[in-house]
């Protein structure tokens, strides 16, 4: 990822951001699952904007009740495209600001070498002990994993297997400390440079669950916050498009 790095940053001044004579800073709450590229991208604009970005982590329906209650959120980049657009429909969003930055992939993922097969086999022959998932009614990928059980008519058998995470960002770490066996996560999670970490991996085919539409918004506190919309005008320019798939996403 530091060859992305480094290529975004050498080529900022081609990307058309607005420059502020004075700095500020905008607080990102940003769905675990993109915490990797999100620390690049505040790297990046700090570098190119001179603004900061405050980023807190974590499950996508816990943040939409924390900015409910009065977080003080100026952006939301979240796992699904449900909860943005139902800020915004409640009136807590800056109008026309959301968009789909990113379209996630569900992996199934083991911190041992060899140990998922490259087509799910493993979820059937059953030999492990637990398998981590992300709570479904919290976090996006949980809920496609859901699906995907469900799909695969697993469910009732893999259920006393089951070990959950409040965030994909905690069912990773079950899985990388050996808690669980193997579980399913987001694969931007386990790339690096476009190839896997560690371990093994089947990537999940979309037809198994319903598209991860990941969008991200302006929350209505930050209207007037400049560094606001600098973070926006970064997330959407092509370059960081390119930068985004290179995590393992798909993007629009």
């Amino acid at each position: 990822m530091r060859s992305h790095l480094r290529r975004l940053l050498t080529l900022s001044a081609a990307l058309a951001f607005s420059a502020f004579a004075h700095a500020e800073s905008v607080q990102v709450a940003v769905a675990a699952n993109f915490t990797a590229p999100a620390k690049a991208l505040a790297e990046i604009f700090a570098k190119t904007t001179g603004h900061e970005a405050k980023l807190s982590f974590g499950a996508t329906g816990a943040f939409y009740t924390q900015i409910k209650n009065g977080a003080p959120f100026d952006v939301f980049l979240a796992a699904d495209d449900e909860r943005p657009g139902r800020l915004e429909k409640e009136g807590d969003t800056v109008a026309g600001s959301r968009f789909t930055y990113a379209i996630g992939q569900l992996a199934l993922w083991s911190s041992k070498t060899g140990f998922v097969d490259g087509e799910g086999a493993v979820l059937k022959n059953g030999q492990f002990n637990k398998i981590a998932i992300a709570n479904p009614k919290l976090a996006p990928y949980g809920a496609a994993a859901v699906e995907t059980m469900e799909k695969l008519g697993l469910t009732a058998a893999l259920q006393p297997k089951l070990v959950t995470g409040e965030s994909i960002g905690q069912t990773y770490n079950f899985i990388a400390t050996g808690n669980a066996e193997l579980g399913f996560v987001a694969l931007a999670q386990v790339l690096d440079g476009g190839k896997l970490k560690n371990g093994s991996v089947w990537v999940v085919p979309a037809k198994y669950h319903a598209p991860i539409v990941q969008d991200a918004v302006i929350l209505k506190r930050a209207a007037a916050n400049p560094a606001a919309k600098a973070w926006m005008e970064l997330l959407r320019s092509p370059r960081t498009k390119d930068f985004i798939r290179s995590y393992g996403y798909e993007v629009k």
